[in-house]
């Protein structure tokens, strides 16, 4: 199987910085997180899209994310993209409207505490996005935490801190152009990886 990840930063891939205490993106962490897993028959894509904070992200660091999903060659069964969760709802939003015809998953994923964090949901987060470019059909879908939801109507809910749908209409505006309802998708698959140095975040 063949799988394109596009990588845009996030606090999934954020690392600490011992000088002054602060996570930042400034790399990617996607080969560390994918050496921890067994992969024997999956060849990875690698696409660095950019490093940032998706709080930062503009209409035009989403049209970036849209062109580099478009531009996967077609031989690549499935894209994921790495990507921060607070809008992440938003830019899965953006490329359900722009790509209503995939032939293959889209797969957006993320974490809400970095890889670097021994508690981190991080390689449980790719893991089951990666089992899930074997099992989901064509579309647009955010896979976190044992579940895999279809764009669009999908929010980012800030008491679990985790995904759901469908999307409140008092949110429709700030994650959606449209809403309709979104299809559920059960995912039961979790990621186990080694236990990780304790990091943790300034005081």
């Amino acid at each position: 199987m063949k799988v394109t990840i596009l990588t845009t930063g996030g606090t999934i891939e954020k690392t600490y910085n011992e000088r002054d205490g602060s996570l930042r993106n400034e790399k990617s962490i996607l080969e560390e997180i994918c050496g921890s897993l067994r992969l024997p028959d999956l060849t990875i894509n690698h696409v660095p899209v950019m490093y940032k904070d998706s709080l930062d992200m503009t209409d035009a660091d989403r049209d970036r994310i849209l062109a580099a999903v478009r531009s996967v060659p077609p031989d690549q069964d499935a894209v994921v993209i790495l990507h921060g969760t607070d809008t992440l709802a938003r830019t899965g939003t953006h490329l359900s409207d722009a790509l209503p015809d995939l032939a293959r998953p889209v797969i957006l994923t993320g974490a809400m505490r970095p890889f670097e964090f021994r508690d981190s949901d991080a390689a449980q987060n790719v893991t089951e996005a990666l089992l899930a470019c074997r099992l989901l059909p064509p579309g647009v879908y955010v896979v976190m935490h044992n579940q895999a939801l279809n764009f669009p109507g999908v929010y980012k809910d800030p008491d679990l801190l985790t995904f759901r749908t469908p999307c409140p209409p008092e949110l429709e505006k700030s994650t959606a152009t449209h809403a309709r309802p979104a299809a559920n998708a059960g995912l039961a698959s979790g990621g186990v990886h080694p236990r990780r140095p304790m990091v943790d975040p300034p005081a």
